[in-house]
């Protein structure tokens, strides 16, 4: 008995999934079909179900017979999948495509309308530009960083209650070591403190701007991917009074001379004795307002003194060398200085918002 002859055509059966298979255009029709032919419901199912009437020579070679089709049949499918897959890729590619020779007539009687750059990234320009004139070189670094750098080596090890503070976003990129998206710029304040060690070059003056990460939700004051900066200075001889008149310099040149500072203390793992520091509300220039609870400040960073357990994870001898380190958000800074009451706007790209700046 062949595997055409009896109630099972098997090559029928193919020959009508290779029809179907290939008059499928779309990957969605293609979908369909596969299911028609390969499902519970299909032929080659209804024809698995009718080998139980067979004898047992004719019910082992039809079997072997449909299994061979099925596997056919998907291989036909795969290949039609991914054929249909590049034609529609390509279609949309060509229907999303620029041309950049064509010229839009411009109406006279309005000005022509020119991109310009975002509220956040002059912000970090205006800041940068500050702490150069007060003698603070810029450093840059990556996302992506170890726990260790992100954490332990700021004194934050695994158990600490700070780790709170911070909800991560940890990679899975195969590493040995666990790798986060940055929940702050502070890992390249070790990345500065090791290259100095290594390369002798204390002492170190710099601000650290970029991107941070955190898991948190959205609202007025808050955003999950934000911008800080933030400043470190190692040197010998420093004093809490050199922080202190640091932020002040800073406060007066940016916001202008009418916002002044002031510092509460706080805590941090990294720095010891740390501080909170304020600024005069720039609303109400402390008056008392609804916007700073009417107390005629807000909050606009942290602050202290490099606690030493930093300075013994990077290797620089904390008898010898003494520093502090800053940090605030660059667009908390926008927010302050140009009155914006939601933060979402800076990153929900309205245009009306944008143009005002």
């Amino acid at each position: 008995m062949s595997a055409n002859d009896g109630p099972v055509d098997v090559g029928a059966l193919e020959a009508d999934a290779e029809r179907a298979v290939r008059a499928a255009t779309t990957t969605p029709e293609l979908a369909e079909v596969e299911s028609a032919l390969l499902g519970k419901r299909s032929s080659l199912a209804a024809a698995h179900r009718s080998l139980g009437g067979l004898e047992v020579d004719a019910r082992r070679q039809v079997g072997q017979a449909l299994h061979e089709v099925r596997g056919r049949i998907e291989l036909l499918v795969g290949d039609r999948r991914r054929a249909l897959g590049a034609l529609e890729r390509a279609t949309a590619l060509e229907a999303d495509r620029m041309d950049l020779t064509e010229v839009v007539a411009q109406d006279v009687r309005s000005p022509l309308l020119r991109g310009h750059r975002h509220l956040v990234t002059t912000t970090r320009d205006e800041l940068e530009d500050v702490f150069v004139a007060m003698g603070f070189g810029v450093a840059e670094g990556r996302e992506a960083e170890t726990d260790w750098y992100n954490f332990e080596a700021l004194n934050i090890p695994p158990a600490h209650p700070a780790r709170g503070m911070y909800d991560s976003f940890y990679l899975d990129l195969g590493e040995p070591e666990t790798v986060v998206l940055r929940t702050h710029t502070s890992p390249v304040q070790i990345h500065l403190m090791e290259q100095a060690v290594a390369q002798d070059s204390l002492p170190i003056h710099s601000v650290i701007p970029g991107r941070c990460f955190r898991r948190d939700t959205a609202d007025a004051s808050h955003l999950p991917v934000f911008h800080q900066i933030e400043g470190l200075v190692v040197d010998r001889g420093i004093a809490f009074s050199d922080l202190a008149g640091t932020i002040e310099t800073f406060t007066t040149a940016y916001f202008g001379p009418d916002v002044h500072s002031r510092l509460r203390p706080s805590y941090f793992p990294f720095t010891e004795p740390s501080a909170e520091y304020d600024i005069t509300c720039t609303i109400c220039l402390g008056a008392g307002c609804r916007t700073c609870s009417n107390t005629g400040w807000l909050e606009l960073g942290g602050c202290g003194m490099v606690d030493p357990a930093v300075f013994d994870a990077v290797g620089i001898d904390p008898v010898v060398w003494s520093g502090f380190a800053f940090g605030f958000g660059i667009d908390r800074s926008a927010q302050m200085r140009h009155e914006i009451a939601d933060m979402r706007a800076l990153v929900e790209n309205d245009l009306r918002f944008l143009r005002q700046f």
